[in-house]
């Protein structure tokens, strides 16, 4: 294994200029910015000071609420499927997951595949991946890399890098250091002795935290340590909210359908992961583990937070901050006690949604936000034309450029997010499911099922929310009679979307007829969800 010193030495060896003084820095040609693309694992828009949620009041994210004021915020930027790996796939290929074949966390995208960095090439960018990659093959369409392995450590973190023997044997650790910290500190060293500054840069920087286990750095034991973080009101009472599907058939798979933050999952839930008083009430223990786990997750935040700020001030230090088009972003939301579920996967809004804000005080109006929908597939479309590079038509994904320059939505935008959910029950007991996102509504389809036969099917069923009126997704309108109307055309919309992006369900025929036989949802079918909801029940009670 190379020592971090000999790591140091031998990735920029070859490459490296002389670092004079901060104004013997090249200047990149305007037409040419530098591309600083940020992502955090699981940081959700509620989690980030900017998007105006209950966690506001705390001011968790001040660097990263700069972008916000010195740029544009986008309101409705969702993932097509909230897990990490098919998200990451969908940005650096421009697909969607039924087509760039990548549906769970064992997906990968092969070199030739890694389409983002390749054009980038093309358009006489350096390119760079530092931090989580979590796509399995080596990042070789990249000119550098320093990657994590799988999920990778939070502490004494290993790195995958380039060198003389085959991937992924190459390898260096940072003895003593957070992640956070770790990946700065790498992409910082890249940025002074390997960037080639007669081109401009494309960077990928890729932060694991605040993924689960939330494992802060020590200094940040005492942040937030004497504040009751607020609540969300779902946490307690949502007597509406849900379906068969999510619920069970009069309730009777709620301990089984949904990882829970209170003892309502009995197999995985935060009062067992920090250990809460058994001898609590269940009000007092949900209450205790929220806390819990809030406050770990807010002090990884902060760690991602004040590092971006580190890297922020060595820009601003080398003239480069004004230069540099710079994407912030989570790989998906993240579910913080809403509902009573803990991680993502959902098609609710917490999950689904995606921050997204952009800085590049050249082209973009500070202080801008937007409502238009966008999705992960058009992240890397719109970074190619900032970086003046047509859509290949290979990517579904439109560029989105113009709403960032110009803060309005073209007449032809899109006017629906699509999301499909392929890893039925596993890890975190959450259906199979897919559905429809608009400005104002949203339609959900659990269909049930998935391509593993270890996990049993769960009761089909469908759930609609009008998201102006109850943006937290409190009441399920699919069976109230006055949006019978609503909920058959956003139907027909999901029917005609599906079509339009190749999710023809060919490649798991078994699952598209679960899927055909339950949309209509006569009364056959809800007897049918009934039964298969006893059965379920039965199952888990041997």
């Amino acid at each position: 294994m190379l020592t971090r010193r000999q790591f140091m030495q031998s990735t920029v060896a070859a490459s490296a200029l002389a670092i004079g003084s901060c104004h013997g820095f090249a200047k990149t040609p305007e037409k040419k910015p530098n591309i600083l693309f940020i992502m955090s694992d699981d940081h959700c828009s509620q989690a980030i000071g900017a998007y105006n949620s209950r966690l506001e009041k705390l001011n968790p994210t001040p660097t990263i609420d700069r972008l916000a004021k010195e740029g544009i915020l986008f309101k409705n930027a969702f993932c097509t499927n909230a897990i990490c790996t098919p998200s990451r796939a969908c940005i650096i290929t421009g697909q969607y997951d039924h087509i760039n074949g990548v549906y769970d966390l064992g997906g990968k995208i092969a070199p030739e595949n890694q389409y983002l960095p390749i054009e980038m090439k093309k358009a006489g960018y350096q390119t760079a991946m530092v931090g989580k990659w979590h796509l399995k093959e080596e990042p070789k369409a990249f000119d550098y890399y320093c990657v994590l392995p799988g999920q990778g450590k939070y502490f004494d973190p290993e790195f995958r890098i380039q060198g003389n023997k085959q991937w992924p044997n190459n390898t260096v650790q940072f003895k003593g250091k957070h992640s956070s910290d770790a990946i700065t500190d790498i992409t910082l060293k890249w940025l002074k002795d390997g960037w080639q500054q007669d081109k401009p840069f494309f960077l990928m920087h890729h932060y694991k935290a605040p993924h689960d286990m939330f494992q802060y750095a020590p200094r940040y034991e005492n942040y937030l340590a004497d504040i009751d973080i607020p609540e969300p009101e779902t946490i307690w009472k949502q007597p509406e909210f849900g379906s068969i599907a999510t619920r069970g058939h009069n309730d009777e798979l709620l301990p089984y359908i949904g990882t829970s933050i209170g003892r309502r999952n009995p197999r995985r839930n935060y009062t067992q992961y920090y250990k809460i008083d058994k001898h609590l009430i269940d009000k007092d223990a949900k209450r205790q583990a929220y806390n819990c786990y809030l406050k770990a997750y807010l002090r990884c935040v902060k760690g991602v937070d004040d590092n971006l700020k580190r890297l922020f001030d060595y820009l601003e230090k080398t003239g480069q901050m004004d230069n540099t088009v710079i994407i912030y972003t989570g790989d998906q939301g993240f579910m913080l006690g809403e509902h009573d579920y803990m991680d993502k996967r959902w098609m609710y809004d917490e999950a689904m949604r995606m921050p997204f804000l952009v800085r590049y005080p050249k082209a973009v109006k500070a202080g801008t936000n937007s409502d238009a929908i966008v999705e992960n597939i058009d992240y890397g479309p719109t970074m190619l034309s900032f970086a003046g590079v047509d859509t290949p038509e290979y990517m579904q994904g439109k560029s989105f450029h113009k709403i960032c320059t110009t803060g309005k939505e073209p007449d032809n935008w899109k006017q629906q997010a699509y999301y499909r959910y392929w890893m039925h029950m596993a890890h975190h007991d959450n259906p199979g499911h897919m559905g429809i996102r608009t400005k104002k509504f949203k339609l959900i389809y659990f269909y049930g099922c998935g391509y593993n036969k270890r996990y049993k099917q769960t009761p089909p069923g469908w759930e609609l929310y009008d998201m102006i009126n109850d943006p937290h997704e409190t009441i399920n309108l699919y069976d109230k009679p006055q949006y019978q109307n609503t909920a058959k055309e956003l139907k027909e919309r999901l029917a005609k979307l599906r079509k339009h992006i190749g999710d023809d369900g060919k490649n798991y025929p078994e699952i598209e007829a679960v899927v055909q036989e339950f949309w209509d949802y006569d009364q056959d079918a809800r007897k049918k969800s009934i039964k298969i909801s006893n059965e379920y029940l039965k199952s888990k009670q041997k």
